[in-house]
């Protein structure tokens, strides 16, 4: 299949799907003779792994790693629990950001009332100290 087919069947677009060739997280698609990009079964498969990876917040490098140890099915799976121990460590540290940004919002939201004006604003102020 053609790159627009490619696109429409994996859910992603023509230029992510080229972002990730020239990252090296799909593999170059054979040509046809007029040059144009062929997909076929595989790519889409290999394409789902990256975006279900994408969906998990992993980094390319961290998928590119990924890719290379899934080719090697022989080896010990330790480093990929490694890598998905540190994704982890990385989602609950953004948890407790998330945690502390809502509560420090929900303050400023209740430092002020609808009926005040700018000047007598509760959230302004708290902006501005």
């Amino acid at each position: 299949m053609k790159i627009g087919e490619f696109s429409k069947k994996s859910g992603c677009s023509i230029q992510t799907i080229r972002y990730y060739e020239r990252e090296g997280l799909l593999l170059n698609p054979n040509r046809s003779e007029g040059n144009f990009r062929l997909y076929d079964s595989k790519a889409l498969k290999q394409l789902e792994f990256v975006k279900h990876c994408r969906s998990l917040d992993i980094s390319l490098n961290d998928i590119k790693r990924l890719i290379e140890l899934k080719n090697k099915p022989e080896e010990s799976c330790s480093s990929v629990n490694a890598l998905i121990d540190q994704q982890l460590a990385l989602v609950n540290k953004r948890m407790k950001e998330l945690r502390a940004l809502k509560a420090e919002l929900q303050q400023m939201a209740s430092a002020c009332g609808s009926n005040n004006t700018i000047e007598a604003c509760g959230i302004i102020k708290s902006l501005d100290s």
